[in-house]
Order: structure tokens, then sequence, then C-alpha cells
């Protein structure tokens, strides 16, 4: 087995995940499609997730790839978690992942109270006001589900939504005076690919592989919340088929696509500024290649919290805040940086500031 040195299989991810060795795409469609999917449990992060992965990108690009295009959607998908991913993955996605969440999640609907017959009621109740009224945010779909005589407070309401959604009956859809919408599924997107499982589990991984590698099984694993041996088959078919080699990286046996040469040769720093909780970082079992040990805490605080973090060729080495309202731009560096990494934070704080400027 081929080894690669940790800086190269760093430079080689943060190629693949579109934040390093000069990839930009033109699109918001185009930087979801590289990069497979972002986190979106805040929606502006997500929003800036698509920025650094773009050149030029507005925020109104972003909800026009959102509302209008309808290329890329926001839905719960992998670990259960919310994600932007391409519209046209959506069905497939959901096929494969949500039998594995609502398993896992039938212990919370016990403890809220919703047994087989309340969780039908709900499913029901949700989607004759979405037939009927068009797009309604949570807070109008709670009342909805008062009138059905369920809780309208607390986690009810998540659970119904978030269980409707891994069922494939809604998703989000636009979002008014602030508030994320639902719709309907068939109401907002055409049909999509299905595949069996063997099939979609294969493709998440292939999909996986070429966002994130190299990557080990564990790294599959952790970031899709797939049972292991489900996986696992994955991950072997990928290489079984001729689709992935295998390298070892820092003592671990790794994948990587392999129609990718394993070179990624060093040049300018390329510097991104990537939001809290961006993909590149939770992408992976361990942090070792994204982010010095020593400076671990200063990414990862405690109490679950992911802070905003400049890399340089991958390598995290600041965090980044906004300040004064938002107008500008705050940066803690880790240790001190070299003139071209600070030419390269200067050039992305600006286009940060673009970027939220286009929203106004």
């Amino acid at each position: 087995m081929q080894s690669l040195d940790t800086a190269t299989a760093r430079r080689l991810r943060a190629g693949a995940q579109g934040i390093g060795g000069g990839v930009r795409a033109a699109s918001a469609a185009a930087a979801l499609d590289r990069a497979f999917a972002v986190q979106a449990q805040d929606q502006s992060a997500a929003a800036l997730g698509l920025r650094v992965r773009a050149a030029g990108l507005t925020a109104a690009d972003v909800v026009r790839a959102l509302e209008t295009d309808r290329s890329i959607v926001r839905g719960w998908f992998m670990r259960g978690t919310l994600y932007l991913v391409p519209a046209a993955d959506l069905r497939w996605l959901t096929g494969l992942l949500g039998p594995v969440f609502l398993k896992l999640s039938a212990r919370r609907y016990r403890e809220l109270g919703l047994d087989a017959a309340a969780l039908a009621r709900a499913e029901q109740a949700v989607t004759s006001a979405l037939a009927a009224e068009g797009p309604l945010t949570r807070t109008e779909l709670a009342e909805r589900l008062a009138g059905a005589g369920l809780d309208p407070s607390g986690q009810v309401p998540f659970h119904v939504l978030r269980r409707c959604a891994l069922l494939g009956r809604i998703c989000h859809g636009p979002t008014r005076d602030k508030e994320p919408c639902f719709v309907l599924l068939d109401d907002w997107l055409p049909a999509g690919r299905t595949l069996d499982q063997a099939d979609a589990a294969t493709e998440l991984a292939r999909r996986y592989l070429s966002a994130h590698g190299p990557a080990a099984l564990e790294d599959f694993a952790t970031w899709s919340g797939l049972p292991v041996t489900v996986a696992r088959g994955a991950w072997r078919a990928l290489v079984e088929g001729g689709e992935a080699v295998e390298y070892e990286v820092a003592g671990q046996p790794c994948l990587l696509p392999a129609d990718r040469p394993p070179v990624a040769a060093p040049g300018e720093p390329d510097v991104r500024l990537l939001p809290a909780y961006d993909n590149y970082l939770v992408g992976y079992r361990t942090r070792a290649l994204s982010v010095a040990a020593s400076d671990e805490r200063q990414v990862w605080p405690g109490g679950g919290q992911i802070r905003a973090t400049v890399t340089a060729d991958g390598l995290a080495c600041a965090t980044w805040s906004r300040k004064a309202g938002g107008r500008t731009v705050a940066v803690a560096a880790f240790h001190e940086l070299s003139p071209e990494v600070r030419a390269g934070i200067a050039a992305e704080e600006a286009d940060v500031m673009r970027f939220l400027g286009s929203n106004t």
C-alpha cells in the first residue's frame, strides 16, 4: 500500500471540498455538487458555506438556487442532521437514510406520547394543511397539529415535521419573513431517481469519497450515520469496482478516487473563511488533518460548538467572527501568520462582507 504524507492528504481533502487548491465553483449548485452536502442547522452559516466554495456568489444567488431554480434543498440527511444537498439527490438519500433515523427516533416518539395512531394523525394534519394552504412555517403547522388534538408546544412539532421529511412526504421550501416554510415534497420537486438500499449506500460512499478523499471507512460511517455493516459494504464495493485506490495516511488505510492523482502540489496558500459547523470540520471521525492538536480547543471550545474557522490549504490557523453588528470581521490567529496568509485573510474578509452586503 502506498502512503501519502499528511500535508498532501490535507491539500487533497481541501481541494475535494472546494476550499483549497484554487478550486472555486461558478454557482451555488456547482459548489454543492462538488461538496455534496453543507451543514445547514444555521441557514446563514449554510449560505456562507456555499460562498466559501464559490467565486462571486451572492446571497440572492443562494436564495434563487433554493427557491426558484430549486437545484438545492435543505433537509434532514446524514446523521439525521440538517444539510443542504443537491435537489436531484433528495429522494434516494431519503430512501436510504430515512428508515435509519426513523428507527432511532422511535424511543423519542414514545417519550413525547406519540404512539402509532398519534403519528398517523399528525402526518395527516401536516400533509393536508400543506396541500390546502401551500408553504407553512413550523409555528403555523403547530397550530394545525393542535387542531388535530396534538401538543403544539415543546418538541412535538419538530419531531413530527422531521418524521414527515424522513418519510419523504415534505421538505423545506421558501423562507417567509426570515422563517423557513415547509412544503409537500411532490409539489416542490420533480420526481427524482430512486435506488435500492445497496446501490444507494454505494452511491453515498462514492459521493462522500469524491468530496472528502482521502478518507477512511470510519470517516464515512461517522459522517453518514449508516450502520457500520452497511457502510463497510458500500466502502468495499468502491474498491472491488475499481473506483477507489487505497493509501496509507498517518498509519490509517484510506481511499482516494481512482481517477484522482494523489498529487497536490503546494503553491501560494489558499486561505478560506469557513463558517461555523462547516462540513470540512465535521466530515471526518478525527480532526487530526484539519486542526493541530494544540489548537483544537480554539475551534471546538465545548458544548457542541464549532467556531467559524480560517484555513490555509485546509489547515486551521485562526477563528473568525463578525463584529460591530456584522459590519466587520475579527480574526483570532492561533500563531504568527505569514504575510501571504494575512493577505489571503484580507481578501476573504472583503468577500464575506461583500456577500453579506448582497443580502441587504
